[in-house]
């Protein structure tokens, strides 16, 4: 694994240059314009020009008038570069749902289309924007003021002035640092968000497949459930049956009936759940095909180097590294900005006289009851925040890491024995078949045969689809390491973000 390097991938900032005047040439100017008031007032409106004539100008945006998930008819016509996509696997996976949405496609879909990851590039796009402006030097300032004498003989008085604050340009460079070290963060941030979401479609995928694959055996249970029930209750209007027997098969039924039911609800929560993850209108159905077989089992040796490498290779953890060396600016911004606060100027004057003269001006802050001691105190406190926040996310991190192996290795296990012994009891179930078809047994035999089969096979999937979820939920906390490695990439390079979809 190869440490994170950080690119950044937004506009180029290019540092403004500052030009003054020398005093030589601002003297001459002066003088040239001060012998032609029609050209210095020529002069000064061609300069307001070309200034406005950089301005940015506004227009409108309303506000859209309607709903913009995905119907039907546009989720066909989806298209999607794959080359976009935050993920190697997925970059490197071609995106075709006119077969159906694979594990992969549906993980693609929800990275393009997904409604919180589009305010997140939005977040980015106002980060770079505040790095953007970071980099600006400050505008200097110019003084013009012209005095007119009322007496005859006198000749009219002006002063012309520019100034710079020099504090601005003092702390500039902690400015653009921590601007630029914040975007890298909202940057990571985003990368953060685009995995979780990877990993919640690939979750409600599988949930999703199992929940289909579960439905006919909950309705065959319940339906063998209701046969047996149907039989006990006449037999006992024959009085051939006793009471406990058929509230014994009534409760069966109920429950074999209600579980059933409760599958049917828990899939419609799946659909809304994927549907809202995907940014689809709440009618369309999503066709998904089966997902290539794939092990997402992680040995034991990668685990650990994985969670060894977890500060380099989680976009969250470097993120708010990133967070903690744009405080640190901001604190060191604000310790310099307890010195005082300088701004420098030259200035060209006529008394009415016509006495001309040169000179500078100086405007200084006393550091004396302020010095920005309350803004240096909230930088550092800030600071330390920040600091006990990171490693709240690492400790959590390692804690929830180990948390899912341990269930991980549980649900293996389980899974294990369930496929272990549902052979034998379908073998059961067949032979009870073929033996009710010819009447060798009775209907409550029938049942139980095929009842114990149709639950090991629910505990099997039940086992299957957990272990599943875990073990897609621990490849996201991993920093998404894939099980032969042939990904293990660095962050910088996993993070391949395109234009169309930061807009």
């Amino acid at each position: 694994m190869r440490r994170a390097q950080f690119l950044w991938r937004g506009p180029v900032l290019r540092k403004p240059t500052l030009f003054l005047p020398s005093i030589s040439t601002g003297r001459s100017l002066v003088r040239h314009l001060s012998s032609c008031p029609t050209r210095a007032a020529a002069c000064s409106v061609a300069v307001l020009a070309a200034l406005l004539g950089g301005c940015a100008s506004w227009h409108a945006q309303p506000l859209p008038a309607g709903v913009s998930l995905l119907e039907p008819d546009g989720v066909a016509r989806v298209q999607i570069d794959a080359a976009a996509m935050p993920l190697p696997e997925l970059a490197a996976h071609r995106f075709d749902p006119s077969d159906g949405f694979d594990m992969d496609e549906v993980a693609m879909l929800a990275v393009a289309n997904n409604p919180d990851l589009k305010l997140a590039r939005d977040d980015l796009g106002i980060a770079r924007a505040q790095a953007f402006s970071a980099g600006l030097l400050p505008d200097p300032q110019v003084s013009v003021s012209s005095d007119y004498p009322g007496a005859i003989g006198m000749s009219r008085a002006f002063s012309y002035g520019l100034s710079m604050d020099v504090m601005a340009l003092l702390t500039r460079s902690a400015n653009v640092k921590s601007a630029n070290a914040a975007a890298q963060k909202t940057d990571l941030t985003l990368l953060w968000q685009e995995w979780q979401v990877v990993a919640q479609a690939r979750q409600l995928y599988v949930k999703t497949r199992f929940q289909t694959a579960a439905l006919p055996l909950l309705a065959q249970q319940a339906e063998l459930a209701r046969t047996r029930y149907d039989r006990t209750a006449d037999a006992a209007r024959r009085h051939d049956m006793t009471a406990d027997v058929v509230t014994a098969a009534l409760t069966a039924y109920e429950d074999a009936r209600k579980a059933w039911t409760d599958m049917q609800h828990a899939q419609a929560q799946t659909h809304h759940d994927l549907n809202a993850l995907l940014g689809l209108a709440p009618d369309v159905e999503l066709p998904l095909a089966d997902a290539p077989s794939r092990d997402m089992a992680l040995p034991d040796a990668s685990l650990d180097d994985a969670m060894h490498q977890l500060p380099q290779r989680r976009p969250d953890l470097i993120a708010l590294q990133l967070g903690y060396e744009a405080q640190e600016q901001k604190y060191r911004a604000a310790i310099l900005n307890q010195f005082p606060s300088l701004s420098i100027g030259f200035t060209r004057q006529r008394d009415t006289s016509e006495i001309y003269t040169s000179g500078f001006a100086i405007n200084l802050t006393l550091p004396v009851f302020n010095r920005n001691r309350g803004n240096i105190a909230i930088e550092q406190a800030t600071r330390q925040r920040l600091a006990d926040e990171y490693q709240a996310r690492l400790n959590t991190a390692y804690a929830d890491i180990a948390h899912l192996r341990n269930d991980s290795a549980i649900a293996a296990r389980q899974l294990a024995q369930d496929d272990a012994a549902l052979p034998e009891l379908e073998r059961a179930a067949a032979h009870a078949h073929r033996a009710y078809t010819a009447h060798d047994i009775t209907l409550g035999q029938y049942v139980d045969a095929q009842s114990a089969a149709n639950a090991r096979r629910l505990d099997a999937e039940t086992a299957r689809e957990a272990l599943a979820e875990q073990r897609i939920g621990l490849q996201a906390l991993l920093g998404n390491v894939m099980p032969d490695n042939t990904h293990d990439q660095s962050v910088a390079a996993a993070h391949r973000h395109s234009n169309s979809l930061a807009r």
